[in-house]
C-alpha cells in the first residue's frame, strides 16, 4: 500500500487543480515552501509557504528539508515534518530524485503530461512576475527530457475523476 501521492508535471499541467480535487475528497496536502514571491491570488500557507531566502538557507543547513530544488533562483522544498504527516505532494523530477528508495516505493507518482497547447493557454492566462512563458517551456522540456520515474502518466487535461479514482483504488488509497 502506498502512503502518499506525488504529483509531477510541467508548468500549467494541472498539479494544483488535481491537488484541489484530492483535497475535496479528504486527502491532506503538503504546502511546499518557496522563496519566490506570491503570484496574484496566491495565499500564504494555502498555495505555498512563502519564506525568506535566509530562512530557506537555515532550513537547508539544519536538515529540515526532505527535498528541495532551486528553480529560476528560487528555492522550493518539502520538510521532513510534512513528509511524515501529509499525503499529497507536488514535486519536480529533481525533487523526486532526492527521495530514498523506501520513500519512493511508498509513494504513488502521477505524471501529469497534458498537451503542450493546453499548458501554453494556461500559462498565457497567468501573471508570472520575473518569468516568461518561453523560458518556462524550455526549462520544462529540459527537466522532463528523460523523466521516467513515475507510476502512472495522465494525459487527459480534464482529470476525469473516475479515471483518477480507479488509479487510487488500484493502489489501495481510500477514496
Amino acid at each position: 500500500m502506498k502512503k502518499r501521492i506525488i504529483l509531477v508535471g510541467k508548468a500549467a499541467a494541472g498539479k494544483d487543480y488535481l491537488r484541489k480535487i484530492l483535497i475535496e475528497r479528504g486527502f491532506k496536502p503538503a504546502v511546499s515552501f518557496t522563496t519566490r514571491p506570491p503570484r496574484p491570488g496566491e495565499a500564504g500557507g494555502q498555495d505555498y509557504n512563502f519564506i525568506s531566502l535566509d530562512l530557506a538557507d537555515e532550513y537547508i543547513k539544519q536538515g529540515k528539508f526532505l527535498e528541495y530544488v532551486v528553480f529560476n533562483e528560487w528555492i522550493y522544498g518539502t520538510t521532513l515534518e510534512q513528509w511524515n504527516s501529509e499525503d499529497i505532494f507536488i514535486m519536480t523530477p529533481k525533487g523526486l530524485a532526492h527521495l530514498g528508495e523506501k520513500d519512493r516505493q511508498e509513494s504513488l507518482v502521477l505524471y501529469l503530461n497534458i498537451p503542450k497547447e493546453a499548458r501554453m493557454n494556461r500559462l498565457i492566462s497567468r501573471k508570472m512576475p520575473g518569468d516568461s512563458i518561453e523560458r518556462r517551456m524550455i526549462a520544462d522540456d529540459l527537466d522532463f527530457e528523460t523523466f521516467s520515474n513515475y507510476d502512472v502518466e495522465i494525459k487527459d487535461e480534464t482529470f476525469d475523476w473516475s479515471y483518477v479514482e480507479s488509479i487510487l483504488k488500484n493502489e489501495k488509497f481510500l477514496v
